[in-house]
């Protein structure tokens, strides 16, 4: 931990039986441009406490990409800057009043990316004008901290100054010294940008701090913070530029195979991520040394974690790196249990494990699933995810239907951040539709969220999530994302003062210990 006053000891609470809101802290009312980790956050903790709603879970902390995604994110191991909260910086001696009154605003009523990143940029620059005037404790315990995180931390600086400087020129297209890592060319960059690398390094202390501060309340009041985690890195990050090898890219940096999923249902060319694959003999060979790094630093930040597209554990859709669809790929295997093993030795010796011996993580096991994806899943004792809204195909035996629920290593939700609100979702039904869901839950459909949340909560699953906008009501203009399009994504915010989320949480929580949840 960075700071003694900020760290919490590390803990591994159970969640059978439990329930939580998904509400990811952009989407927190008040600051301008973006949600913060202050004053706000805090308030939610303490009314998730106050109602006996046990798990907040909430989608990568990481920096977004272009179009606001973090599950795109320019560095792996980082926190988005747009996150830290400029009024706590000056409580805490920081900044001054003056530095945050010139710093440009922003909207409350929607995530403006662009208002976002001129905040958190000029946040950095205050940062470093003040940092000569901070006390030589504080000073020291940033350098002990910077230490602590080389793995990833100077990297991601050098990368984000670099990017700045390059117009956000992806670093493939960088001049071949700096996209080739040669040493006399990083030593330059070092030199000159000095105080860019300063302020980055700044950005990311203090972001960890107010986070570790919200992890000690969290703890403190008996709230499980579960998290999420890609499965792959984007093309341009810091990841893939630092450590070239790990993935599968030629020697100018460009893809030569590339992440996806193939045709399906819902897709006839399949999807095409433009993510580099694992070169995985090499990750073998290194002991997994890279992916140890990488999800030992997210299970510092969360309790719990969501491990997306788990699937690719077992085996990976890979296509040629110039492919403009996902139709010609294969299937490629992967060496997940050895993989999870090793986590598993490591999680062990570190005390992250479950009470149960389980690892604290989630599998997203949602679209088509292999029983070879099943049995990696099951032999670790790894919850699935079920989703309510895929339950009403008209099949007795849909998996997601919670009477096909087999045993109680499932997470159940009524959607998640990538469907439409339950709201939106039922407006968009047919009449045949309706009438499945209307038998499920056992009567006229009046309140469609609140009825399938209850459907959720007698479900054996061992956790039960609902995302905010489902408390809320709320129709599809409160939609968090929609797959495969790129406008009016990521970007809503709540309306309203966290404290008056205090009568939704109270109903859901009332609810839930009327089935022995809590």
């Amino acid at each position: 931990m960075s700071d003694p006053l900020a760290a919490t000891s590390h803990r591994q609470p159970p969640i059978r039986g439990a329930c939580g809101v998904l509400f990811h802290p952009t989407s927190l009312p008040g600051a301008p441009a973006c949600g913060t980790l202050g004053e706000q956050a805090r308030t939610w903790i303490d009314l998730l406490a106050q109602a006996g709603v046990g798990v907040w879970q909430v989608l990568p902390l990481a920096p977004t990409d272009g179009l606001g995604s973090p599950y795109s994110s320019p560095s792996g191991s980082a926190l988005n800057p747009w996150l830290l909260d400029g009024a706590d910086l000056v409580t805490e001696g920081a900044l001054r009043s003056s530095d945050l009154e010139a710093i440009p605003g922003g909207s409350t009523e929607r995530l403006v990316p662009e208002e976002a990143a001129a905040r958190a940029q000029a946040l950095a620059q205050a940062l470093g004008r003040r940092w000569s005037e901070q006390p030589a404790e504080q000073q020291q315990a940033f350098r002990l901290w910077r230490r602590r995180q080389r793995f990833w931390l100077d990297d991601h600086c050098l990368f984000m100054a670099l990017r700045r400087q390059h117009g956000l020129r992806p670093w493939w297209e960088w001049s071949p010294g700096l996209a080739r890592r040669s040493r006399r060319a990083l030593r330059a960059v070092a030199r000159q940008q000095r105080q860019a690398l300063l302020e980055e390094a700044l950005l990311q202390w203090h972001l960890q701090r107010q986070w570790e501060r919200l992890q000690a309340q969290a703890h403190r009041l008996g709230v499980t913070l579960f998290g999420d985690v890609p499965f792959y890195v984007a093309h341009d990050s810091a990841d893939a530029w630092s450590r070239r090898g790990l993935f599968s890219l030629d020697r100018q940096g460009r893809l030569l195979e590339q992440s996806g999923v193939p045709p399906d249902y819902f897709s006839a060319t399949g999807q095409l991520w433009g993510t580099p694959v694992y070169r995985w003999w090499l990750h073998r060979l290194t002991g997994f040394r890279w992916w140890m790094h990488r999800l030992e630093r997210q299970l510092e930040l969360y309790d719990l974690l969501r491990l997306d597209h788990f699937r690719a554990l077992e085996a990976y859709w890979s296509v040629d790196g110039q492919a403009t669809t996902a139709e010609d790929g294969r299937w490629c295997p992967s060496p997940g249990a050895t993989l999870l093993s090793e986590l598993r030795k490591r999680c062990e010796r570190s005390g992250r494990l479950r009470p149960d011996g389980r690892l604290p993580l989630i599998a997203e096991d949602l679209g088509v699933i292999t029983p070879e994806v099943e049995q990696l899943r099951d032999a670790f004792a790894l919850p699935g995810m079920k989703i309510l809204q895929f339950a009403f195909d008209g099949a007795a035996t849909n998996p997601y239907l919670p009477a096909n629920y087999q045993g109680s290593h499932w997470v159940v939700y009524t959607g998640t951040h990538d469907n439409a609100t339950t709201l939106g979702w039922w407006r968009c039904l047919d009449e045949s539709v309706r009438g499945q869901v209307a038998s499920v839950v056992g009567g006229e459909v009046h309140a469609p969220g609140w009825q399938l949340l209850e459907v959720a909560l007698q479900s054996p699953a061992e956790l039960v999530v609902v995302p905010l906008q489902d408390l809320l009501e709320l129709g599809d203009e409160a939609r968090f994302n929609t797959p495969g399009t790129t406008d009016g994504n990521w970007i809503w915010r709540l309306n309203r003062s966290v404290e008056d989320l205090r009568g939704p949480l109270q109903g859901f929580a009332d609810m839930a210990r009327r089935y022995q949840r809590g």
